[in-house]
């Protein structure tokens, strides 16, 4: 069986939307290892959009498909066509759209939501016992919806203390892990990893990146009850 992973994008760029870093690090490592891939993202308005040349609002006013489409080649999908029965697997890559467009962790910190697309898919992978992977910040998406239902999800985003207690304080318990580490919640089936967490480049991004596929895939062929 060859796997067929979905890939969450939340734009185009680290400061308002998927760090591209991150997103070409996973899909690298995903093609590297024979998986197929589905790109996808909201169809949605992004939160907003900054230049990233100054790091100031730019007052533009662009959509997360669209922007999404400049990393996936223009092979996306808009996440309400995407079901769970065709996905082996789900990976989050980074960057403040995750905190912006995919949920609104940056402007409410652990009293986010989640964007209910997102939250729609994430329900329905877990409930069918499919790993997901989440990289960077994106690991408060599966604190706020996993830590909302009652269980307590074992997560990193490396050492950064702010962010590990807001993991907490949305239910979930956060383990320090090194620049290319990774965390493995074998009981929710949950790989998180660091990437730009860390003051790092991008081969120590592409290996934690890396290993963060890695354990997905290796959920992937170790179905649960197997």
């Amino acid at each position: 069986m060859t796997p067929k992973i979905g890939v969450v994008l939340s734009g185009c760029g680290v400061k308002d939307g998927s760090e591209i870093h991150e997103a070409v690090s996973i899909l690298i490592a995903l093609d590297r290892r024979g998986a197929r891939f589905v790109c996808m993202a909201p169809n949605v308005p992004q939160t907003d959009t900054v230049n990233h040349l100054t790091g100031k609002p730019s007052g533009e006013r662009r959509n997360v498909l669209e922007e999404s489409a400049r990393i996936a080649r223009g092979k996306v999908r808009d996440i309400t066509t995407v079901k769970a029965e065709e996905l082996d697997g789900l990976v989050f890559p980074g960057g403040f759209g995750a905190a912006k467009n995919l949920s609104t962790f940056a402007a409410e910190g652990p009293n986010c939501r989640v964007n209910e697309q997102v939250e729609r898919l994430l329900r329905e992978m877990h409930g069918a016992g499919k790993p997901i992977g989440l990289a960077c910040i994106a690991p408060v998406i599966a604190a706020r919806f996993f830590g909302g239902r009652g269980t307590t999800p074992r997560l990193t985003i490396g050492t950064d203390r702010t962010t590990a207690a807001a993991i907490e304080k949305m239910g979930g318990r956060h383990q320090d892990t090194d620049p290319t580490g990774v965390c493995v919640d074998e009981d929710n089936r949950l790989v998180t990893t660091p990437c730009y967490m860390n003051d790092v480049g991008p081969w120590t991004v592409y290996q934690g990146a890396e290993k963060m596929v890695e354990q997905v895939l290796r959920m992937v062929r170790a179905p649960v009850g197997v």
